[in-house]
């Protein structure tokens, strides 16, 4: 049976407490990180190793984080749930790449493999994204997989001095499926 977190160019898997030194220096990158949330101010070596160690202990419910490497190992980026919502069956998700891993099709799969976790194994049956009004490369990737515009709320990101809006994408697990069968090697289960 094949991995769920695992596609044909990227894996999902948990943080490991090792791991602390890639997000210590991936905080570093000021513009990398206004567009992934905010800029932080600078932390230190110890309280990176003490978040990864956190972050790498057992998941409790459904708000997790994953790094997201390359099939050879290469650690590439982060995506996690949050703002989940069991009863309504809802949850929104978040995804960074380091800048060496854009353009490559990691983002799009990392996604698709956790909207068909959360889809498939979660029962969730709507997901949205928040999308920076100034990150284009980010409205045409959810665009891309088949994401709706369903909202724009003015003026909510600040950054670099400038107020900008915040887009929110949508996508039920309708119209997930109807964009992404359920692989072959899923045999005759029906969804």
């Amino acid at each position: 049976m094949p991995d769920v977190f695992q596609g044909s160019l990227i894996r999902l898997r948990a943080i490991e407490a090792s791991d602390w030194e890639n997000f210590y220096q991936w905080n570093r990158d000021s513009e990398d990180s206004r567009l992934s949330y905010e800029i932080p101010l600078p932390s230190s070596r110890e309280a990176v190793k003490a978040w990864a160690e956190k972050q790498s202990q057992p998941v409790d419910g459904d708000a997790f984080r994953l790094v997201i490497e390359t099939l050879s190992g290469e650690f590439a980026g982060s995506i996690n749930t949050h703002t989940v919502n069991p009863r309504c069956g809802t949850f929104r998700y978040g995804l960074a790449l380091l800048p060496q891993h854009r353009r490559k099709g990691y983002a799009s799969e990392a996604i698709r493999l956790v909207l068909r976790y959360c889809f498939h194994e979660k029962r969730y049956q709507k997901v949205n994204a928040e999308v920076f009004g100034f990150n284009l490369p980010s409205q045409q990737l959810h665009e891309s997989l088949g994401f709706t515009l369903e909202g724009r709320l003015r003026r909510m990101i600040y950054t670099d001095g400038t107020f900008y809006d915040a887009l929110i994408y949508g996508m039920t697990r309708e119209e997930f499926e109807a964009r992404n069968p359920i692989p072959s090697a899923a045999g005759s289960r029906q969804p």
